[in-house]
């Protein structure tokens, strides 16, 4: 296959010699193509390396198609995924394309990736006078590489540029206490949100923590859970595999006292846990009733949903074995859970052996 220099005959009788050289070329597909490049060493130089690239099989085109319209055509394209994962994953684009500013997706390079990411860290992150956390920073930047992978397979992009990611700050894991779990579990009466029609806010609230901390669910998970799923008289429930990290389906047991929960809140809704909208409210309205509770991470930060998570592995690592921790948790890799078993495992694998915080039964749902 062969490309060829060349300079426009008009450019050329306006500008005498020094009219723009341009490379043309047919590309494997049979559709002529051309560059102009500007000085007749450059277009020759371009025009040696085209030709190598369609005799070696290596020739590749990318599409000019401009970034706001790839984003629209890839929120598309992962709208049967979860719903966390959807939200996650517009709000890391919207940065991107804030920060970034990228107007055409194959121009998207290594060094708008690293500027970005420089930029993104100098951002103000929630809690006053903190900046954007290297961890933020990453969770973003791997909905990006999902997405600039997908503009790869679409033939925008020539190839994946080099992502590097931030190196965590270094902090001791936290988890919620008993006594921590109590005085939240009390707070919440508190609460303003969500309103759900027939169900005491309080209630759902107290509802959704207990059931976190007793099952050891991602709040993805929780707010996934449908009604029709959960046999509160067989004391069990059904996680779909669309609603699971590792995409498997699972029937797991509930302990008494989360199912007592459970009942507290059967309203109407398809969800166990109806929030009735976004999902930005849930981490504002638990910030608030830690507030109301007086509790908080050491250093003053709030809990979030996985400090309820990693208590269950914490409290129940000494008391199932690791195996049953394992398949509780979900987790595909053995080694993740083995992060949070500090202690021999050996005891009976059933929910009966739960650690349960002393809290007071729930108050009955209003009517």
């Amino acid at each position: 296959m062969r490309a060829w220099i060349f300079q426009d005959a008009r450019q050329k009788k306006r500008l005498g010699d020094k009219a723009p050289w341009t490379v043309g070329w047919f590309d494997p597909e049979g559709r002529k193509r051309s560059k102009r490049i500007g000085s007749k060493s450059a277009a020759e130089k371009f025009r040696r390396k085209t030709e190598g690239e369609l005799a070696a099989g290596t020739y590749s085109t990318v599409s000019s198609v401009k970034w706001p319209d790839f984003r629209a055509a890839y929120e598309t394209h992962i709208a049967a995924r979860s719903a966390a994962t959807i939200e996650t994953s517009k709000i890391s684009l919207a940065h991107f394309e804030r920060v970034a500013s990228p107007v055409q997706v194959s121009k998207v390079t290594t060094k708008t990736i690293d500027k970005y990411v420089a930029a993104r860290s100098l951002e103000a992150g929630s809690k006053k006078g903190s900046r954007v956390s290297p961890s933020t920073v990453n969770r973003e930047l791997r909905h990006i590489k999902a997405a600039l992978g997908v503009a790869v397979d679409w033939g925008y992009l020539a190839k994946l540029p080099k992502i590097k990611f931030l190196k965590p700050r270094s902090k001791a894991p936290s988890y919620v206490s008993p006594d921590e779990f109590a005085a939240i579990y009390q707070a919440c009466g508190v609460a303003t949100w969500p309103r759900v029609p027939n169900i005491d806010t309080a209630d759902w609230w107290r509802a959704l923590l207990i059931t976190a901390y007793l099952t050891g669910w991602r709040i993805s998970e929780l707010l996934n859970l449908r009604r029709a799923n959960v046999d509160l008289d067989q004391g069990v429930a059904i996680l779909e595999a669309e609603a699971t990290k590792g995409k498997r389906a699972e029937r797991v047991p509930l302990h008494p006292v989360v199912v007592e929960h459970l009942k507290s809140i059967n309203g109407f809704s398809v969800e166990m846990f109806p929030i009735g909208g976004g999902r930005r409210p849930l981490w504002d309205q638990f910030g608030e009733i830690q507030t109301a509770a007086e509790v908080s991470k050491p250093g003053g930060d709030r809990f979030g949903f996985h400090d309820l998570r990693r208590a269950f592995a914490t409290m129940n690592a000494d008391r199932l074995t690791a195996d049953a921790l394992q398949a509780l948790m979900r987790h595909q890799s053995y080694s993740t859970t083995q992060k949070y078993i500090a202690v021999a495992r050996q005891l009976q694998q059933t929910t009966s052996q739960l650690f349960v915080p002393e809290i007071s039964p729930p108050r009955k749902a209003s009517k």
